[in-house]
């Protein structure tokens, strides 16, 4: 039995969910406000689109959607949105994080969701932390831009990292810990290559893990 600490990540939009999160919370932020402001930048969103370039494309709809908003009205909006996710949830993957959990291993989302409402779904899902896409705000309202970047592909990793160093009773970061890492896309293989335990849930799980 290993005397490093377990830490356990989880990908959010089709790993522990049955689908995606984020247009979905958008479109709750309003869909009128979501159809203009990409229009407005169409040129960009076209340019975005051509070369598949899915953390500008993120960072324009991130832009239309909550630049001038309330804090407080988008706060309102993600505390019902993170409660209707827990109807998407996949059985075989939150199961395996209950099971984690009963393990007393730390157990942290790791997201290009949004972390106003992740914070909703982690609170009921008791996990430790919430490493996810975070949006700049000036003072009472969001400025739309990102804050630290799409947290996808290596950002997960990097962001994990950070996390991990600032951590009572992790000597040395990740190096310090048994790493376990929950993903399905391609936006999750940085993170799942570092893992000392990469499980790729594009299938369902149905194996009870060892916990060595």
């Amino acid at each position: 039995m290993s005397e490093r600490p377990v830490v356990v990540a989880f990908d959010v939009d089709g790993t522990l969910t049955r689908r995606d999160c984020v247009v979905p919370f958008l479109w709750r932020l309003g869909p009128t406000r979501l159809v203009l402001g990409l229009a407005r930048r169409a040129p960009s969103v076209m340019a975005a689109v051509a070369r598949r370039d899915r953390d500008r494309l993120k960072a324009l709809a991130t832009t239309a959607a909550f630049r001038g908003r309330s804090v407080a009205a988008v706060e309102q909006v993600a505390a019902a949105f993170g409660v209707e996710i827990e109807r998407w949830l996949r059985d075989d993957t939150s199961a395996r994080l209950s099971w984690h959990r009963q393990q007393g291993h730390t157990v942290v989302l790791v997201s290009a969701s949004y972390t106003v409402y992740l914070d909703v779904l982690g609170r009921s899902l008791g996990v430790d932390a919430v490493l996810a896409t975070r949006v700049a705000r000036d003072g009472p309202t969001y400025t739309g831009a990102l804050e630290g970047g799409n947290c996808r592909g290596s950002e997960k990793l990097r962001r994990l990292d950070e996390w991990l160093l600032g951590r009572d009773g992790v000597d040395g970061g990740r190096r310090g810990v048994v790493l376990w890492a929950y993903g399905d896309s391609a936006g999750d293989r940085e993170l799942l290559e570092a893992a000392d335990h990469p499980v790729w849930a594009t299938s369902p799980i149905t194996s009870v893990p060892s916990t060595e």
